[in-house]
């Protein structure tokens, strides 16, 4: 039985769908299941791990994970752990992230990490959705591409871990097939929408974004701090993680677009 962490997540909900579409045994736990799993109780924790054989990783933001957590999942007798990551974390220095894959990789169980670049969902079920709305992205990267990728990509490959073998100790970096600067997938996402996407990668416009909405100063200046960061490491290079490890080739962005819900 494979346990999943963060089931209404957008990659959570589609490892849960995928699982059981192989047939496969699943129990999807959070606050809201019927056996709960909250990550502030850790009484929780035990009963919803009980009778795992695998357990699928993800910590919302801004909640670390608790190395008891890795250690029960052990003492429960789960055999596996999928956690799921971001490929940017050692540029943006995503100490949160660093420390969950750390304690992964300490405990005594076998472990695989999943490495996702940026979601292209974040566009249309993720945080980006008010601003496409808005009709303007701001994010201080200036002109830098990623390789964006589908979360249904992300999935088939944390699937491929936590059901087949050959994935103890590997970090899966998982990319879409093309590198994109965030003004072109906007471009993308408006002429798939219907409507003017405008990017602007200066950190003015992420700051007044960000004011607009409440966020702290001094969470702002971190995160300005850590997009330069990204913004200085460069242009993201498409790997071939998903077509090795699922057997078929990365959706495409504009695809992803062309197939997204974007009325109302």
């Amino acid at each position: 039985m494979i346990v999943v962490l963060g089931p209404g997540g957008t990659v959570g909900r589609r490892v849960t769908a995928r699982l059981r579409a192989t047939g496969a045994e699943v129990r999807p736990v959070s606050r809201s299941t019927p056996l709960r799993f909250d990550w502030s109780a850790p009484q929780t924790w035990e009963p919803a791990l009980a009778g795992g054989s695998a357990m699928f990783l993800m910590a919302p933001d801004g909640v670390p994970v608790d190395q008891e957590l890795i250690a029960l999942a052990a003492r429960a007798g789960l055999r596996r752990i999928v956690l799921l990551s971001s490929r940017s974390i050692d540029v943006m220095g995503d100490d949160r992230l660093l420390d969950a894959e750390r304690a992964v990789r300490d405990g005594d169980t076998e472990w695989t990490i999943v490495r996702a670049d940026w979601f292209d969902q974040n566009f249309d079920e993720g945080f980006l959705r008010p601003a496409v709305e808005a009709g303007t992205v701001a994010i201080p990267v200036g002109g830098v591409r990623q390789t964006f990728v589908d979360a249904g990509d992300i999935a088939a490959v944390a699937v491929a871990a936590l059901t087949g073998d050959g994935h103890a100790g590997v970090t899966h970096e998982v990319t879409g097939p093309e590198a994109l600067s965030f003004g072109a997938a906007c471009a993308i996402v408006g002429t798939a929408a219907g409507r003017d996407v405008r990017f602007d990668g200066t950190a003015g416009a992420y700051r007044s974004a960000m004011a607009a909405f409440g966020v702290p100063e001094a969470q702002i200046a971190r995160d300005v701090a850590a997009f330069a960061a990204l913004a200085a490491a460069g242009d993201s290079a498409p790997l071939d993680t998903v077509e090795r490890v699922t057997g078929r080739p990365p959706r495409r962005f504009a695809d992803y677009a062309a197939g997204a819900s974007w009325g109302g």
